[in-house]
């Protein structure tokens, strides 16, 4: 496959576009290394003369800090262009944009986010591949079990957490190159139950999942309190130590992303792996608050293209 990324341009009224080129501009990355897509006016400021997929756009639609039914057009098509490479062997990863949904939605695309989409268009159901969500910063890495979802709607089942946990031991092994991944499961519950006390959920559903999975020769943990684990993953990461396991299990949004967020919200990676092409993302969103003022940190930026370039 081609060794070339797409990056695409996001919500043209956040800070995607304006991210995207203070970190090409910091990279300096060969020409032929990188494609983008969405529309010259947006790239204005490039040092390097990169190839342009050009996603139609008219300049009087751009309004600094709004959600429009543009820009979610827009931002849907430069996602769907990707998709469109990937399928046809044109690139080796896409980088995307931070978009918002509330903007897609208002333009009719009904997901709940880019990992959907990408999912919806490039799974390959005879091989039951599916989209999973995966945050990452240096080697601390936590998969999301749920996404985004209402925190009511949780439901881990023993059947979910089978398919998750062997999903993301191929994608170590596979993506990361981890011989023989140690995976680690917060539990739903605080005190992971407390024996039954505070909820049944690691007794019926995690302990079933996790004495199949090792007796599949999976290194799986039992779930555990996610406080104690994550303040253990927090220590190592500060310390510049090894991390304990090689991937952390969330149960839940939140539960995942507020400690890698309040470690490393600027060197942190949102990826999308379990598909034939890893899409990756700053960890942020489109910031319509300092969107169109300059003065955008592009760091998430930086560490998502250089994770999509390995």
């Amino acid at each position: 496959m081609n060794k070339k990324i797409a990056i695409t341009a996001g919500d043209f009224n956040g800070i995607g576009p304006e991210v995207i080129i203070k970190a090409l501009n910091k990279l300096m990355l060969p020409e032929d290394s990188v494609v983008l897509i969405g529309a010259k006016p947006i790239f204005t400021g490039l040092k390097i003369d990169y190839e342009i997929k050009e996603i139609p756009y008219d300049i009087k639609n751009q309004e600094y800090g709004k959600e429009t039914k543009d820009a979610g057009e827009f931002s849907y098509n430069c996602l769907i262009k990707a998709c469109e490479m990937a399928k046809k062997g044109e690139i080796s990863a896409i980088v995307t944009a931070p978009v918002s949904k509330n903007a897609m939605h208002l333009a009719g695309h009904n997901f709940s986010g880019q990992t959907e989409v990408l999912e919806y268009e490039l799974a390959d159901k005879n091989k039951n591949e599916k989209a999973e969500m995966v945050f990452v910063s240096n080697d601390l890495r936590i998969l999301l079990l749920t996404r985004h979802l209402p925190l009511k709607e949780v439901k881990i089942t023993q059947k979910l957490l089978i398919e998750k946990v062997e999903r993301i031991n191929r994608v170590l092994k596979n993506n990361f190159k981890i011989n023989c991944p140690k995976i680690a499961l917060c539990s739903l519950n605080p005190h992971a139950g407390e024996s039954g006390i505070l909820g049944l959920d690691e007794i019926e559903e995690f302990t079933p999942a996790v004495e199949y999975l090792r007796g599949s020769g999976i290194d799986v943990s039992a779930p555990m309190p996610a406080d104690t684990l994550f303040a253990k993953a927090a220590k190592a990461y500060t310390k510049g130590e090894k991390q304990p396991y090689d991937m952390y299990c969330a149960c839940y949004h939140d539960q995942g992303l507020i400690p890698i967020k309040v470690l490393a919200i600027d060197n942190t990676v949102n990826m999308t792996a379990g598909l034939s092409v890893i899409r990756t993302s700053p960890a942020h969103g489109t910031a319509y608050d300092i969107a169109g003022k300059g003065i955008a940190g592009e760091n998430s930026m930086i560490c998502a293209i250089k994770q999509a370039l390995l």
